[in-house]
């Protein structure tokens, strides 16, 4: 396990990004004057928040490819983002009796910290931003020398992506019902296992009831400055669990599809001319 020392210092890291987030968006928001007055010392301080934006995607892609975080900053072993049920689905063979729920806190402790690290780059506060992100790698490689000590093997993520995909199944041809919790979060692939995004929301179809769309989320960090992507719900394939969807598209195709808010599906409230457009665009950028 990991020392009292180490510990310690991972305690007080996250004991003062924490106090720094208080400090940093504890105070009164100004008023439109005193915004419009400070607009000349805004922009730098905008650019260099880029460069913590930057670094925070950085970090995510490392928790994707490094093998003991899953999903990138949604999911680690022992606490995914939507309860404790999704952590049956984990790749590596024994890892969730391996580490059970008692490593929770450190996927709660990273997330936390990366959303607000988020925030704090928004608001163009980088060096704010910089002090989190350190406090959150702190934490992670803490949690990664845990699971080291305990032995438990990274995931193969990309071989078992394909064992998945290999078993996946139409939509129309799955008789197994289906929750909706089992669908938002899920990771979207396309056959060859790229990553197209993860389900943010389902549509209903206000004249039959049933799942017209998945509202697939794409970009960002910890689902921040996503973009949406509504993909006809026939479209899919899925795995067994619905561990993962399947779409055969391409990125490409998925950067140019039509894009809807994220609260709402349609602009003009007419579901039948939102679903047309889907269903056109679709019909066209999908492989046969």
């Amino acid at each position: 396990m990991i020392d009292d020392k180490n510990l310690m210092v991972t305690k007080s890291l996250a004991s003062a990004a924490f106090l720094t987030v208080c400090i940093s968006l504890g105070g009164t928001a100004p008023s439109f004057a005193t915004e419009a007055a400070g607009n000349a010392n805004a922009a730098p301080n905008s650019r260099a928040a880029r460069k913590c934006l930057s670094d925070l995607h950085i970090f995510d892609s490392h928790l994707k490819k490094d093998g003991y975080w899953l999903q990138g900053s949604e999911y680690g072993y022992g606490y995914p983002m939507y309860g404790y049920a999704y952590g049956g689905y984990l790749p590596a063979v024994g890892a969730l009796e391996a580490t059970g729920n008692g490593r929770a806190r450190p996927g709660y402790e990273v997330r936390t910290l990366i959303a607000s690290a988020h925030i704090l780059a928004q608001r163009g506060q980088q060096q704010a931003c910089e002090t989190l992100l350190t406090a959150t790698r702190d934490i992670y490689q803490s949690y990664v020398a845990e699971l080291r000590n305990d032995k438990v093997t990274k995931a193969d993520l990309p071989r078992w992506r394909s064992e998945q995909i290999s078993t996946a199944q139409p939509v129309a041809a799955n008789n197994t019902p289906l929750r909706s919790d089992q669908l938002i979060g899920t990771d979207v692939v396309n056959p060859q296992g790229e990553g197209l995004g993860s389900v943010d929301d389902i549509v209903l179809s206000p004249t039959t009831g049933s799942i017209a769309f998945l509202v697939i989320g794409r970009g960002g960090v910890f689902g921040i400055d996503e973009k949406y992507v509504p993909v006809p719900w026939k479209d899919f394939k899925v795995t067994a669990g619905a561990s993962l969807l399947v779409l055969d598209t391409t990125k490409s195709d998925m950067d140019a599809a039509p894009l809807v808010k994220e609260d709402q599906f349609s602009a003009a409230g007419s579901f039948g001319q939102q679903s047309e457009k889907e269903d056109h665009y679709w019909s066209t950028h999908l492989s046969p």
